[in-house]
Protein backbone atom coordinates (compact mmCIF):
# COMPACT_ATOMS: atom_id res chain seq x y z
CA UNK A 1 0.00 0.00 0.00
CA UNK A 2 2.74 2.57 0.63
CA UNK A 3 4.64 1.76 -2.50
CA UNK A 4 1.33 3.05 -4.43
CA UNK A 5 0.92 6.12 -2.19
CA UNK A 6 4.35 6.82 -3.08
CA UNK A 7 3.93 5.90 -6.82
CA UNK A 8 0.67 8.88 -7.19
CA UNK A 9 2.61 11.43 -5.25
CA UNK A 10 5.84 10.53 -8.13
CA UNK A 11 3.19 10.63 -11.02
CA UNK A 12 1.36 13.98 -9.52
CA UNK A 13 5.10 15.88 -8.87
CA UNK A 14 6.02 14.84 -12.34
CA UNK A 15 2.66 15.94 -14.21
CA UNK A 16 3.03 19.21 -12.43
CA UNK A 17 6.58 19.65 -14.11
CA UNK A 18 5.07 19.02 -17.35
CA UNK A 19 4.19 22.81 -17.75
CA UNK A 20 7.41 25.11 -17.20
CA UNK A 21 6.76 28.70 -16.68
CA UNK A 22 7.95 30.96 -18.93
CA UNK A 23 11.34 33.03 -18.98
CA UNK A 24 11.43 36.74 -20.73
CA UNK A 25 15.12 36.06 -21.24
CA UNK A 26 14.81 33.01 -22.98
CA UNK A 27 14.66 32.29 -26.62
CA UNK A 28 11.55 29.65 -27.88
CA UNK A 29 10.74 28.38 -31.04
CA UNK A 30 7.36 29.86 -32.42
CA UNK A 31 4.19 28.13 -31.56
CA UNK A 32 2.66 29.18 -34.86
CA UNK A 33 5.19 29.52 -37.60
CA UNK A 34 5.40 27.47 -40.60
CA UNK A 35 8.95 28.97 -41.20
CA UNK A 36 10.30 27.55 -38.26
CA UNK A 37 10.87 30.89 -36.48
CA UNK A 38 12.23 31.79 -32.49
CA UNK A 39 10.48 33.96 -30.37
CA UNK A 40 12.52 36.01 -28.12
CA UNK A 41 11.48 38.91 -25.33
CA UNK A 42 10.57 42.28 -26.89
CA UNK A 43 12.42 44.82 -25.20
CA UNK A 44 10.89 46.71 -22.36
CA UNK A 45 7.47 44.49 -22.63
CA UNK A 46 5.91 41.52 -21.34
CA UNK A 47 5.86 40.29 -24.68
CA UNK A 48 7.42 38.09 -27.31
CA UNK A 49 7.66 38.21 -31.29
CA UNK A 50 8.65 35.86 -33.87
CA UNK A 51 11.90 36.88 -36.09
CA UNK A 52 9.91 34.95 -39.03
CA UNK A 53 6.38 35.30 -39.07
CA UNK A 54 6.12 38.35 -36.90
CA UNK A 55 3.31 37.38 -34.89
CA UNK A 56 3.14 39.03 -30.85
CA UNK A 57 2.60 36.67 -27.84
CA UNK A 58 2.18 37.99 -24.20
CA UNK A 59 2.58 35.86 -20.98
CA UNK A 60 -0.25 35.07 -18.92
CA UNK A 61 -1.51 32.63 -16.65
CA UNK A 62 1.19 33.86 -13.92
CA UNK A 63 3.87 33.16 -16.61
CA UNK A 64 2.84 29.62 -17.62
CA UNK A 65 0.82 30.18 -20.04
CA UNK A 66 1.44 32.31 -23.74
CA UNK A 67 -1.40 34.08 -25.85
CA UNK A 68 -1.08 35.29 -29.35
CA UNK A 69 -1.90 38.50 -29.66
CA UNK A 70 -1.96 38.96 -33.73
CA UNK A 71 -4.21 36.99 -36.27
CA UNK A 72 -7.60 36.34 -36.98
CA UNK A 73 -8.91 34.09 -34.89
CA UNK A 74 -12.02 34.32 -32.86
CA UNK A 75 -11.20 32.97 -29.70
CA UNK A 76 -7.87 33.66 -27.61
CA UNK A 77 -5.25 31.28 -28.71
CA UNK A 78 -3.30 30.01 -25.70
CA UNK A 79 0.01 27.41 -24.98
CA UNK A 80 1.89 26.05 -22.46
CA UNK A 81 5.56 25.33 -22.60
CA UNK A 82 6.39 21.61 -22.05
CA UNK A 83 10.10 22.06 -21.85
CA UNK A 84 10.83 21.16 -25.86
CA UNK A 85 7.68 22.28 -27.50
CA UNK A 86 4.81 24.08 -27.20
CA UNK A 87 1.32 22.79 -25.99
CA UNK A 88 -1.93 24.47 -27.06
CA UNK A 89 -4.82 24.69 -24.75
CA UNK A 90 -8.02 26.53 -24.99
CA UNK A 91 -9.89 28.77 -21.90
CA UNK A 92 -13.03 30.23 -22.86
CA UNK A 93 -14.12 33.59 -21.60
CA UNK A 94 -16.61 34.11 -18.87
CA UNK A 95 -19.02 35.44 -21.27
CA UNK A 96 -18.64 32.29 -23.28
CA UNK A 97 -19.51 30.33 -20.32
CA UNK A 98 -22.49 32.78 -19.46
CA UNK A 99 -23.52 32.31 -22.95
CA UNK A 100 -23.65 28.37 -22.89
CA UNK A 101 -25.64 28.58 -19.38
CA UNK A 102 -28.32 30.53 -20.80
CA UNK A 103 -28.90 28.38 -23.57
CA UNK A 104 -28.88 25.22 -21.73
CA UNK A 105 -31.29 26.94 -19.51
CA UNK A 106 -33.53 28.18 -22.22
CA UNK A 107 -33.29 24.41 -24.20
CA UNK A 108 -34.86 22.86 -20.93
CA UNK A 109 -37.35 25.27 -20.16
CA UNK A 110 -38.68 24.50 -23.86
CA UNK A 111 -38.48 21.21 -23.32
CA UNK A 112 -40.61 21.28 -19.87
CA UNK A 113 -43.31 23.22 -21.85
CA UNK A 114 -43.52 21.14 -24.61
CA UNK A 115 -43.95 18.09 -22.12
CA UNK A 116 -46.92 19.86 -20.62
CA UNK A 117 -48.59 20.52 -24.14
CA UNK A 118 -50.75 17.88 -25.81
CA UNK A 119 -49.34 16.13 -28.71
CA UNK A 120 -51.52 18.24 -31.04
CA UNK A 121 -50.30 21.70 -29.50
CA UNK A 122 -46.86 19.93 -29.35
CA UNK A 123 -47.00 20.03 -33.30
CA UNK A 124 -48.38 23.39 -33.49
CA UNK A 125 -45.80 24.99 -30.78
CA UNK A 126 -43.07 22.77 -33.21
CA UNK A 127 -44.14 24.44 -36.29
CA UNK A 128 -45.08 28.14 -34.72
CA UNK A 129 -40.64 27.43 -33.45
CA UNK A 130 -39.55 26.21 -36.98
CA UNK A 131 -41.23 29.43 -38.98
CA UNK A 132 -40.01 31.86 -36.31
CA UNK A 133 -36.30 30.62 -36.68
CA UNK A 134 -36.97 30.34 -40.42
CA UNK A 135 -37.87 34.37 -40.33
CA UNK A 136 -34.66 35.25 -38.50
CA UNK A 137 -32.11 33.38 -40.63
CA UNK A 138 -33.75 35.53 -43.44
CA UNK A 139 -34.48 38.15 -42.48
CA UNK A 140 -30.77 38.66 -41.13
CA UNK A 141 -29.63 38.16 -44.61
Amino acid sequence: MLRHRHFFKDHALRSQKLVQKIDLNEVYPCPTCRHRGTIQGITLTEAFGCDRCQQIYVIRDNGFGLEQLSGAHPYRRLWRWTGRQWRQYSQLPASSWLGLLIVIVTLLGIAGFLLLLSTSFRILAVLIAGLAVGALLTSRR
